[in-house]
């Protein structure tokens, strides 16, 4: 065993979630998340003390449910700190799962780093039969400090595997495999602390990323709209008339709404609001030019990414430009 002053220094933003969650009195069905403390966490597994020289920081609170741009900005303001520390090997953030996957790829995009990220959460809360939290929590840890980790982005660990930001999603309301690699698959296995890595991440982030946080305060206003059988258009309306700076289209099949929502939408786009078509469907990719002319209505295809991630990337974007055929390019891109 390693001399505890010779582990690698490992940071630990806590956030909340169902990881650091506790179980109803009396039996009840339901947990409460967030009760837990950071300090808490790592006092229940301590055989982390094996891998790092942890140091645990409560940047929130909160069921991921309740994530918002603001704390999303103030962790990754506090990511950045950390891994700009010389001797800091990597960030563990404990999470919830609900929204894991866009705080993952919000930081893929925003944090200038080759060290190792890794977002962490669980299914069942920390006092439940068979938590999975603790090994999930151990598995992050290893990941952190594992040489070969660099340069990859930001990670998530769950279940034993390793998953790239971009490619999470979550799948399923309870299940501990809720985690689902969408398209490019895993990053790796990790099985009690000892990892198998697969391919690196083809598309651009963190170090290569053209985001920064630099003088970023606030995200623009994005609305996900979605669509369905018979929809009338009055939420694309509604979210024009309140300041919607762009709207994406959870649309069915490839990226599509019916006539109506789409010359609504052509509307909004030539008002100047950056109108990205996703898929509700789960899988696929969203081309240009299909079923819909994007050239003619100045439509943004989401190519892979779900609507939540579409999202993600056209608030940034739009921190940048406002021009759709630039935002197409960053959807190719990133």
């Amino acid at each position: 065993m390693q001399p505890a002053n010779s582990l690698p220094r490992v940071r630990l933003l806590a956030t909340g979630g169902t990881i650091a969650g506790t179980q109803l009195l009396g039996g009840k069905r339901g947990y409460v998340a967030a009760a837990l403390s950071a300090d808490a966490l790592l006092t229940a597994v301590p055989q982390v003390a094996q891998l790092a020289r942890l140091e645990a920081e409560q940047v929130a609170a909160i069921g991921s449910q309740d994530m918002d741009e603001t704390v999303w900005l103030k962790l990754a303001a506090r990511a950045q700190a950390a891994l700009d520390e010389p001797d800091v090997a990597g960030v563990v953030i404990t999470h919830g799962t609900d929204t894991m996957e866009e705080t993952a790829f919000f930081l893929n995009l925003v944090l200038r780093t080759e060290k190792p990220v890794v977002l962490v959460g669980a299914m069942r809360p920390a006092t439940a039969i068979s938590a999975d939290g603790p090994m999930n929590l151990f598995n992050a840890v290893a990941v952190a400090v594992h040489p070969e980790m660099r340069g990859r982005g930001v990670l998530v660990v769950a279940n034993d595997e390793i998953h790239f930001a971009r490619e999470i999603a979550k799948t399923n309301t309870t299940q501990v495999g809720t985690f689902r690699a969408t398209y490019r698959g895993l990053a790796g296995l990790v099985h009690s602390g000892r990892i198998h890595l697969y391919a690196a991440p083809v598309r651009r982030h963190t170090a290569a990323s053209d985001f920064s946080l630099r003088e970023l305060t606030q995200l623009p206003r994005v609305e996900i709209v979605y669509a369905y059988a018979g929809m009338r258009p009055d939420l694309i309306h509604a979210a024009v008339r309140t300041g919607a700076a762009g709207l994406v289209l959870a649309g069915v099949g490839d990226g599509n709404v019916n006539a109506a929502c789409r010359a609504a939408a052509a509307e909004a786009a030539k008002a100047g609001v950056i109108v990205v078509r996703s898929s509700r469907t789960g899988g696929g990719v969203v081309e240009r030019n299909i079923e819909i002319d994007d050239d003619a209505l100045g439509f943004v295809a989401a190519e892979e990414l779900n609507p939540a991630k579409a999202r993600v990337l056209l608030q940034l974007a739009l921190t940048r430009t406002r021009d759709p055929r630039a935002i197409q390019e960053m959807f190719h891109v990133y």
